[in-house]
């Protein structure tokens, strides 16, 4: 393991809070001393299918735990998603199905190791300890925490303020949340700056159980595409991070100006002095602010899908913006791929944009064939399958077709 000061670094950078920072510099020196790693833990309720970059604000940050040696458990509150987090809301949130949060973590466990090294990730649902709760420990549970410090949390004053409804099973959730940290004997736990209660709780419940009270991190907010709002399923202001490369890209270069430099700040790898270089060069008109968010889109595609795919998204994106736009509507075609290469004039045919390989020919000798922007003229062109996002082909000047290999 890294000196303990090196670690608190890393772990610092982006963090809105530590609480406390001295218990987390502690904790390090006795993990480096011992050689025993944390257990760091952060829950997230699969309340919607897919995760989005909002989410990975915190993942990463579990990244950076696993680059210094320690151990990450990614829990997936199948149980806690069926009650709704309260946090931030105005309205008590209907409940989810067991199916439906179900199919929302499946999809969570496939797209987490896009970011976590799944050797050194322990996923856990929060279901195991909270089933075979029967109802006397639920008691039990709720004797540990009073009304009085569940209504000091915002989101209850403000509602019970407004004579606003707070139905009881939304002060379970807390609650629950709190015991996961007991469950799990957490260290530390990560949540964004909305879970500061709750994190809270997990600190109050773990010393009522005669644990140590885990160290809790809170991580920035990510604000969606409108600029405004928390990124959001419910919201539609998301960025999924298992959408097509096209989509992504499409995505961030729709942001502001302003808030790329917020998701600069959140999400990219690159070094701080860099970025602000850049954002110094933007502002004093050396530099286009266009170019700046091209190389994020194409940083967060290469993470998520790979450098191949960012690379085609940006030669599309490019042909988008000089030709002035897609149509509304582009055929996706699945065509069977045949042996390791197909040759285009008869990729063309398949797909619908020629009639025939002598008319594909015609049209590729003539200059009114693209593939990924890029003009093809040599009709003997033979085309891998698409590797990870569909092949744009472009025939004359408004025909376009999204074509992929058929499995």
């Amino acid at each position: 393991m890294r000196p303990p000061d090196e670690q608190l670094e890393l772990i610092r950078q982006g963090a809105v809070e530590i609480l406390t920072e001295a218990e987390m510099a502690e904790q390090l020196k006795r993990a480096v001393e011992a050689g025993q790693p944390l257990r760091v833990k952060a829950g997230f309720d699969p309340t919607a299918p897919d995760l989005h970059l909002g989410h990975t604000v915190l993942i990463q940050k579990l990244r950076h735990f696993q680059l210094l040696g320690h151990e990450v458990i990614f829990l997936i509150g199948d149980f806690t998603g069926m009650i709704g987090d309260p946090s931030g809301s105005t309205e008590t949130r209907p409940p989810l199905t067991r199916e439906e949060v179900e199919a929302n973590a499946e999809t969570y466990r496939k797209q987490i190791f896009k970011i976590l090294d799944p050797e050194r990730t322990v996923i856990e649902f929060n279901s195991r300890w909270m089933r075979s709760m029967d109802a006397e420990g639920l008691i039990k549970l709720a004797m540990r925490y009073t009304v009085h410090r569940m209504i000091e949390r915002d989101d209850f004053t403000h509602r019970f303020a407004d004579h606003r409804p707070i139905a009881i099973h939304e002060f379970l959730y807390p609650l629950i949340q709190g015991y996961d940290s007991v469950a799990l004997e957490a260290d530390v736990e990560l949540g964004g700056t909305d879970q500061k209660f709750n994190l809270l709780v997990g600190r109050d419940l773990q010393r009522a159980y005669g644990q140590p009270p885990q160290v809790i991190i809170t991580m920035p907010l990510l604000e969606g595409t409108d600029g405004v709002q928390k990124m959001s399923k419910s919201l539609g202001n998301y960025i999924g991070i298992d959408e097509p490369p096209r989509e992504v890209f499409g995505k961030i270069m729709s942001i502001s100006d302003e808030l790329m430099w917020r998701y600069y700040e959140l999400l990219s790898d690159r070094p701080s002095s860099e970025v602000q270089a850049w954002k110094d060069q933007c502002q004093a008109g050396q530099m286009n602010p266009k170019d700046a968010k091209v190389a994020l889109a194409e940083e967060i595609v290469g993470r998520f899908h790979s450098p191949e795919a960012a690379r085609r998204a940006a030669e599309e994106f490019d042909l988008i913006f000089r030709e002035g736009g897609l149509p509304d509507e582009v055929p996706a075609v699945e065509v069977p791929w045949e042996g390791e290469c197909m040759w285009l004039p008869k990729l063309l045919v398949a797909a619908g944009a020629a009639s025939s390989s002598s008319e594909a020919q015609r049209l590729i000798t003539q200059g009114a064939v693209s593939v990924d922007g890029e003009r093809v003229t040599d009709a003997a062109l033979e085309l891998p399958p698409p590797p990870n996002a569909p092949y744009l082909i472009k025939v004359g000047k408004k025909r376009f077709f999204h074509v992929t290999a058929s499995k």
